[in-house]
């Protein structure tokens, strides 16, 4: 990956649309196109639409789809005799503790494709040996693992993180054995201890290679061809890296797609001056939320993706399956429920006029007057009011309900959903919402901000310009970025600068190699517990800053996240981390300030609400200007999203053009 420059386009692929933010160095051009089946092909479409650029940052779904489709990789595992079950027997921890029916997910690697090597370990991991000498049973565990014929191989040995030297060289012995099939070692792909996660992360690495390679080297050709220079890819992390990078590490992008969207709204949070913010993007099929805390997004450092430990860094992104494309239905019982399942792209929703017959939250919205029925979503797709009338009509005689009552009803559950989802990455992690700032995106984030924010007593909402692209205006704002992680076993200062100082200066080299540009910034954190505990908190550290300054910051992070701590307990540090990041494509100060575009004001419409029929006021939002103020109830409308203000509330135009609404 080179330097980025002006002439980048940032492309964010979503379950229904593509979204494309392309820009030249002093004007923003946008774009939004159906998704395909085959990814690329949504992507070269709408960056053509956008008119095209030099340079292409990727958000994308492929690897999080083919985990969830199981079409991945046929895999084999190579471990320590003994330990082939480990991605198995995993952890005696239950995500459904009282939940008789919870099983497990199956996992990507079939008993018969474990490989154990022969020898044995001291209890400080030094090898001992194997009958017959050590060479001769790696040979043998190769010719066994060439035998099954697999596509991908997964290499994970105990001690492998603290030293990698053996693990290495049988890699480069199956790599000569296999010469068409990819090896993912678990020393490269994430060097810590716990030997469970660290299998885990590496057997979903070597799964997805060959399709997340496959894929990006398809788009990579398709781009050379539209005269594409530069491609880059998003990591869960919210940073850029390196085309070839992401197809040898697709653990690292499986959260790639959301990531781009909570870049952009902690920038936005910036320039308005805003520390505390969560993050809403709601698009056509599902929900993403995450918290963003003084300034940073919150990072996880091991997810579970689909049931799969994934010890990778990411935006702590909490998803549900509710969107615009969300389905409504009625259950068993005659309760009116919606989604998780979606319409998606094709044929979507009933009032796409594409064939689709039951009711989606955009019919509900085409239905209670918030979505105009002379619409054109995207831009070009002109909706069919009737065709959302009667699939909305359709489900209330289910639900034994009217159809506004039904609409009404769809609005209320889908909330409902988000809801949960908006106090899962608040209250149940100690953050207090009231604090913090909704940032809502997404086609159809602006319909429910309001009614969420309010029902969490949050502190107002934002609603961006270019809502409907926010996510790929995030790829824009991102910067190429290196995560990388040591595991230590650190009691006290000096321990921990050695540590960590060689992890930085790391980082550096990696960026530096990886972008060619200098690091712009380099940080440090350690993963800190209490002598004794089985999880640790992530406290960012600085060397030098002593041991006593960690400590203390461990104490209060642990007290605001458990609810206690105990000051009087030893800590330990036992992983450092570091992250280094260059230069984005561009900054949110940089983007020119909003100007005003057409008449704003578009007369009324009546809107069905709680209070029944009443008349509210349309507004073209490329038409306000800076300083103006709409007060509701009013629909704001632009050409890729539709905000809605009920009455009590108001929106003020930043010079961003940002709305920021109070009541």
């Amino acid at each position: 990956m080179v330097a980025l420059a002006p002439g980048t386009a940032g492309v964010d692929v979503g379950g229904t649309f593509t979204d494309v933010v392309a820009w030249d160095g002093a004007h923003l051009r946008t774009a939004k196109v159906a998704s395909t089946p085959e990814q690329s092909r949504a992507v070269l479409e709408g960056l053509s639409a956008a008119g095209g650029g030099e340079g292409l940052l990727h958000g994308t779904t492929a690897a999080t789809n083919a985990l969830l489709e199981r079409s991945g990789a046929r895999t084999v595992l190579v471990a320590d005799a003994g330990f082939e079950d480990l991605i198995e027997i995993g952890r005696q921890d239950r995500p459904s503790l009282y939940d008789l029916a919870a099983t497990r997910p199956v996992p990507l690697v079939e008993r018969a494709a474990r490989v154990g090597l022969p020898g044995r370990l001291d209890r400080d991991g030094r090898y001992l040996g194997a009958a017959g000498g050590r060479e001769a049973g790696e040979r043998a565990a190769v010719a066994r693992v060439a035998a099954l014929q697999p596509e991908a191989v997964a290499v994970c040995l105990l001690y492998s993180f603290a030293d990698a030297s053996r693990e290495v060289a049988v890699g480069r012995a199956l790599s000569a054995a296999l010469p068409g099939a990819a090896v993912a070692l678990s020393s490269q792909v994430a060097p810590e201890f716990r030997e469970y996660e660290r299998a885990s992360t590496t057997v979903v690495n070597a799964y997805l290679i060959p399709v997340v390679a496959g894929y990006l080297e398809r788009l990579r050709r398709g781009a050379e061809q539209a005269g594409v220079a530069r491609v880059a890819v998003m990591r869960s992390s919210g940073g850029l890296m390196a085309v070839d990078e992401a197809a040898r590490l697709p653990a690292a992008i499986l959260l790639s797609g959301p990531a781009g969207g909570v870049v952009a709204a902690t920038a936005l949070g910036r320039v308005l001056g805003n520390e505390h913010l969560v993050s809403f993007d709601m698009g056509g099929t599902s929900t993403d939320v995450c918290r963003i805390d003084f300034g940073r997004p919150e990072v996880a450092y091991e997810r579970a993706v689909d049931g799969y430990p994934c010890r990778m860094p990411a935006l702590a992104v909490h998803t549900v399956g509710a969107g615009g494309g969300s389905l409504g239905w009625v259950d068993a019982g005659g309760a009116l429920r919606v989604g998780p399942r979606s319409a998606g792209a094709h044929p979507g929703p009933a009032c796409y006029g594409r064939g689709g017959g039951a009711a989606a939250v955009t019919d509900a919205h085409v239905v209670l007057g918030r979505i105009g029925p002379q619409t054109r979503l995207a831009g070009s797709l002109v909706l069919d009011a009737a065709a959302a009338e009667e699939a909305v009509g359709r489900l209330g005689d289910a639900a034994l309900l009217g159809r506004g009552a039904a609409a009404r009803g769809m609005a209320e559950v889908v909330e409902a959903h988000m809801q949960r989802a908006l106090r899962r990455v608040s209250v149940e992690e100690g953050a207090d919402p009231r604090r913090a700032v909704l940032v809502a995106f997404g086609g159809a984030g602006g319909l429910h901000a309001t009614a969420l924010a309010r029902s969490l007593d949050m502190a107002g909402v934002v609603i961006p310009a270019h809502a409907g692209v926010f996510s790929a205006l995030g790829l824009l704002l991102a910067p190429p970025r290196v995560d990388l992680a040591r595991s230590v076993m650190a009691t006290d200062g000096r321990a921990l600068d050695a540590a960590l100082g060689g992890l930085l200066a790391a980082a550096k080299t990696a960026l530096r190699a990886a972008s060619g540009v200098d690091p712009v910034e380099v940080t440090g954190f350690a993963d800190a517990r209490y002598r004794g505990q089985s999880h640790e908190t992530t406290v960012p550290y600085r060397p030098g800053e002593g041991w006593a300054r960690l400590v203390a910051r461990f104490h209060r992070a642990h007290r605001r996240r458990n609810g206690f701590a105990r000051p009087g307990d030893p800590v330990e540090v036992v992983t450092v981390r570091a992250e280094a990041t260059g230069r984005p494509a561009v900054r949110f100060e940089d983007l020119p300030a909003a100007t005003p575009v057409g008449a704003a004001a578009r007369g009324h419409r009546e809107v069905l609400t709680a209070a029944g029929l009443i008349r509210a006021a349309v507004w073209w939002r490329p038409g306000l200007r800076p300083g103006q103020e709409v007060v509701g109830p009013a629909v704001i409308e632009e050409p890729d999203a539709t905000t809605w203000l009920a009455a009590g509330e108001r929106a003020a135009v930043h010079p961003s053009g940002a709305l920021e609404v109070s009541w």
